[in-house]
């Protein structure tokens, strides 16, 4: 699989360490309750489809990114900063 980091260009995926869903990015409020904290922490989906994944440029710029791609087919077909994602609030 080949990741094309907007810093970098297209890569390898050995280059990335993968984090999870990009629910990450959703954190609750510090003041939300232990039930959200707890779902937050500890529960994740797991679809056969498009997901929004995290992933981490270890071996290159740094950056962290949010690579929408299909579970089935792992075929990418967006990748953008998590910076600029969490800047938009989207």
């Amino acid at each position: 699989m080949r990741i094309n980091c907007p810093n970098c260009g297209e890569r390898d995926r050995r280059e990335f360490y993968y984090v999870g869903d990009a629910v990450a990015l959703e954190r609750p409020d510090p003041e939300a309750g232990e039930a959200a904290w707890d779902d937050y922490v500890h529960n994740r989906d797991n679809p056969a489809g498009v997901t929004r994944d995290l992933w981490y440029h270890e071996s290159g710029c740094s950056a962290w990114l949010v690579v929408t791609r299909d579970t089935r087919t792992h075929a990418i077909e967006k990748v953008e900063l998590a910076q600029a994602i969490k800047e938009a609030g989207a």
